[in-house]
Formats: C-alpha cells, structure tokens, sequence
C-alpha cells in the first residue's frame, strides 16, 4: 500500500513538473517553447540564468511580461530555427548576453534593456541590426561582436569598458559609440569595407589594434596606456589632436596605402617603439612636431620625400628611417640625432626600392649592438649550467658503483 502511495505521488510530481517546467528559482531556466517563456516572464527576477534549448521549435520567443532582471546570463547557441527573440520589460542582465551561432534570427529587440554583464554574439547571419531603446546599453563589462550580418550596432552606448572586440562583421559600415574609456583593448578588424567608425568620447584606452576601416574618429583622446596600432585600412587622414601620451607601448601605421596625413602634434612621450612602414601614399611624415622621447626603436619606412621630427631629444633604441625617395635634405636635418638623441644604431637613407618591403615592429628591434652579447653570454651560462650538472650526476652515480 505504501509503495503504491509513493508511486502515485511520484507521478503527480511528474506531472505538476510538466506542468510547471521552469520556475523563477531554478539555477538554470531552460525554455523549451513559447510557453516556458510566458512563464517566466511572470518571474519579476530570476537569480538564475536562462537558456534558450538548441531544441526549442518556436521561431519566437517572448520574454516580455513582468520580468525585469536576470541575475546570470541568458544565453542562445545553435538553434537553427529561432527568428524573433525579444522582450520589452528586460532591463538587467547580471551575466553574460550570449547569442551564437542562431542562424535564423532576423529580429532582436530588447527596448528597455541598460545594463548587461558582457555581450558576446558571433555567428548571427540573418540579423541586421539589434533594437534596443533609448540611451540602449549604458553598462557592460565587455563586448564582442563576431562573424554576423549586423549592420549597425548604434544601440551600444557604454561610458567604460574592460574590452571590445567587432570583427569579420562584412556588413557593418557605421559605427558610433559613447564609450569614454577601455580598460584593456579595443579591437576593431576585417567588417564592412566601407566602415566608419566614430568614438568622440573616449579619452582613454590602455591598448587598440585598428584594421580595414575607412574613417576612424578619436577627438577627445588624450591617452594610451599601453600600444596603439593601425594596420591595413583605409583612411587618407588620421588626426588625434589632444593625444599627448602612450605610456607604456607602441605607435604603428603599417600598410594603410591611402594614408596621406598623421597629425598628432601634441603627442611628447611614446613608451615603446614607434613604426611607420609601407603606406605608399604618405609622402610627408610632418605631424609629430611635439614628440621628443621615444621608449623603443624607430622604424620609418616608406615613399617619403620629407621627414620631419624637430623636436626628438631622446631615442632608447634603433633609429631607421628609409624611402623609395630622395630624402638627403630630410636626413641631414635627422643627421644631429645620431650624436646622443639615439642610444642604439642610427641609418637614414633614401633612393631604396625594397624600403616598403620591411613591415616589422620597431619594438622588436634591438636597442644596440650589445644585445648578441648578452644572448652569447646566456648561452655560454647555460652551457656551464648543463657541464656542472652533468658533473654532478656522475658524481652521484658512481657513489653508488
């Protein structure tokens, strides 16, 4: 009798869980369909994360209601026939904002939705741009956007991030952000040819790599903690007028074959190496009339006929510069430099045809000649170190023989 009653209870379990399938206190809400959705969005707070099933069949899912706050992340991967996804009463995401590989969704809309955890899309190919309200997300800790169909990512408004990363994006051409500081690194690569991207209030950055965009906006910038680099793009011009310092890393222009202009005058200080390699349109290097101290090396290769740093008074390690051009009147100006300015090895010439083949860092170039010494001297220290070893393993060994 009793076994009975267990049995008849376990059953009415199951069904008050078939019933009832996710709940608000659940670790992790799985939604399976439509009506798992609706229930939770009764939920004014999950503490929890949610989880749209890779199975679930409805090609849209609701999260709109009484639902303001999820407390972990909410997630959607693989699922090949969602096309609407959405909720106009989400405000709070605690955790991360994951939507990968969601082949199908063209509609994203999340009106009401400020704060998230990070966001972490890739592999979205029908969706042309998310909605979201009015000023759209103003915190998040980070933010990557990958391998989508996204046209315009405008609703992303954060004053501060740890890190960004937009790529392979081929149908982004507009960028506009809000965001006043990075805390780690900014990288933006390979979308829309045509991008422009904008960032009129950022005033600080510790690193950023920009590649294959054709505008890029900095006004406000006045700081780069660690490197700063510009590979393959697009742009004529580029003009940081209130950048004063890079701190501990580097400067590269590398690649950019229309560039005609570098203007950054009020920059004094680069901590680490400082290259300007194979943008063929760049004829005058004129814009870095306050630069004076230099942390690395100085590669400046190019088609130049004019190279202009007057007011240099302190160079760490190497200092090259070489053009397709004649550049004797500019390399006799720089002449003065190789007499205390430059610590490491000094070379300017012009009139060679294999000056933009060299696209190295300067950073990676040694300061001086002494650095082969100090690698023989390791090597012979290391070598001394095996001998004695040796010596002393069989000196062990026979011990015992």
């Amino acid at each position: 009798m009793l076994s009975k009653q267990i049995l008849s209870a376990t059953a009415a379990l199951s069904m008050v869980s078939g019933v009832f399938g996710v709940g608000c206190d659940d670790p992790t809400a799985t939604i399976a369909s439509q009506a798992d959705a609706t229930q939770l969005a009764e939920c004014e707070t999950i503490e929890g994360s949610v989880l749209i099933s890779a199975s679930a069949a409805d090609t849209t899912i609701d999260l709109g209601g009484k639902l303001t706050e999820i407390g972990g992340d909410l997630t959607a991967e693989n699922n090949g026939l969602l096309n609407t996804f959405q909720s106009d009463s989400l405000e709070t995401i605690g955790g991360a904002f994951t939507l990968k590989n969601v082949t199908k969704l063209s509609t994203l809309s999340f009106p009401k939705l400020g704060e998230v955890g990070s966001i972490d899309w890739a592999t979205l190919n029908a969706l042309p741009e998310p909605t979201f309200g009015n000023p759209g997300i103003t915190k998040a800790k980070s933010v990557v956007i990958a391998d989508t169909f996204i046209e315009n990512i405008d609703g992303i408004n954060v004053d501060s991030l740890t890190d960004m990363n937009i790529n392979n994006n081929r149908r982004l051409t507009k960028f506009s952000t809000s965001i006043k500081s990075l805390s780690n690194t900014l990288i933006i690569q390979a979308n829309g040819l045509n991008l422009s991207m904008e960032m009129p209030n950022l005033q600080w950055i510790a690193n950023m790599t920009i590649s294959n965009v054709t505008s890029f906006s900095v006004p406000s910038l006045h700081t780069v903690n660690g490197s700063m680099r510009f590979d393959s793009n697009y742009f004529e011009t580029f003009i940081a007028a209130n950048l004063t310092d890079i701190q501990d890393g580097d400067l590269s222009f590398v690649s950019n074959p229309q560039l005609t202009n570098i203007s950054i005058p009020t920059l004094t200080h680069i901590g680490g190496g400082f290259t300007v390699a194979n943008n063929t349109a760049l004829e005058k290097l004129d814009g870095f009339g306050g630069l004076n101290e230099i942390g690395g090396a100085v590669k400046v290769r190019g088609s130049f006929t004019d190279v202009e740093l007057p007011d240099l008074q302190d160079v760490k390690g190497a200092f090259e510069v070489v053009s397709t051009e004649d550049i004797s009147s500019s390399c006799d100006d720089l002449k003065s430099y190789d007499n205390g300015v430059v610590q490491g090895d000094y070379s300017c010439k012009g009139n060679d045809q294999n000056a933009n083949n060299d696209t190295s860092d300067a950073s990676s170039d040694g300061s001086n000649g002494g650095g082969s010494d100090n690698t023989d001297s390791a090597a012979s220290i290391s070598g001394v170190s095996t001998f004695v070893t040796l010596v002393s393993v069989g000196a062990f060994v026979a011990a015992f023989l």
